[in-house]
């Protein structure tokens, strides 16, 4: 056990590693000046060439990587060019609000996926099923921006049941605060379950149906147990193993369809935060962002692998 978890996680520094290099270089090589844009007005050649050496912008790429690196170790994610403030901080504002988008819609997923799954296949050939089946495919094919955009012009602003921007109304407090926070978390939330419950509700209903299929099932029936039992106790605890994996890898999809959504609404995450920093070209602030996001994801999907490996031992073989 030891071995496989030792074998997840140095798998887990090296993806890590890779995204922070990839991403280190993919903004570097963009044709494009940031100190041009952290000073406004007439800036002569030699504040442009001392705002350089300043950031370490002057510096070869290589060496200007291995600096990164060395401030990555020991924590540092460096300081903002536009905001002049440490990264740490930034990403420690807008972070908890991705984290409520994310963790809630993984939630919320699992809590209606799951039975929408298990009576599908428990129903197989009837009208849940059927429904099931349409809607996953449906949600499948869609594409989080459009349906982000789409609920927000028609609930958002045609409609004008759910705010626009932010995530709380300012100046309040109590009960008030967290109906707030709900009401503005709403349209963004519905943004993102309705694009990945359908898969994980299909995949889960075709595991379903194959272990009703079972002879430990067809056993478990004839010692008398009750229905119930069967489906909720002994078929889920197998079939939901395979759904589990899938909830892991497709948290990457979930936490880059945050940051989309966080864009579409002016939902103040790190999403959000990706988008202003792009517009004005703030390196270590998308760097940070890009690093956070990777770390989350390697480390759910982890999390998710030793989760595997503690509910079905053959994994570790």
């Amino acid at each position: 056990m030891l071995r496989y978890a030792a074998s997840r996680g140095s798998r887990a520094i090296l993806t890590i590693w890779i995204a922070v290099t990839v991403t280190f270089f993919l903004l570097r090589l963009l044709p494009a000046d940031p100190t041009l844009l952290v000073v406004e007005g007439d800036m002569t050649p030699e504040m442009q060439d001392a705002l350089r050496s300043q950031y370490g912008l002057d510096k070869p790429l290589l060496q200007q990587y291995l600096l990164y690196l060395g401030q990555l170790v020991q924590g540092n994610l460096g300081v903002s060019f536009r905001q002049l403030v440490p990264v740490t901080d930034l990403l420690l504002s807008r972070l908890p609000w991705t984290l409520l988008l994310a963790g809630s819609a993984f939630v919320l997923t699992l809590l209606i996926g799951i039975p929408l799954g298990v009576y599908a296949a428990v129903g197989r050939g009837g009208p849940v099923d059927r429904a099931v089946q349409f809607f996953g495919i449906t949600s499948n094919a869609l594409f989080i921006p459009s349906v982000a955009i789409l609920l927000l012009v028609v609930f958002g602003s045609n409609l004008g049941w759910f705010p626009i921007g932010q995530a709380i109304d300012p100046d309040t407090r109590g009960l008030a605060a967290y109906a707030s926070l709900l009401h503005h978390l709403a349209l963004p939330l519905f943004s993102l379950v309705l694009v990945q419950l359908g898969p994980y509700a299909l995949t889960l209903r075709t595991n379903m149906a194959e272990v009703l299929g079972e002879d430990y099932i067809t056993s478990a029936r004839a010692r008398g147990l009750t229905p119930r039992r069967v489906v909720w106790r002994h078929a889920l605890r197998n079939a939901v193993l395979p759904a589990l994996m899938l909830m892991g890898l497709q948290l990457g999809t979930l936490i880059g369809g945050a940051v989309l959504t966080e864009t579409v609404f002016a939902y103040p995450g790190v999403g959000r935060l990706i988008f202003e920093s792009v517009q004005q070209l703030d390196f270590p602030v998308l760097q940070g962002a890009f690093v956070v996001l990777a770390v989350t994801v390697v480390l759910a999907n982890l999390l998710t692998d030793l989760l595997s490996m503690a509910l079905n031992p053959r994994i570790r073989t």
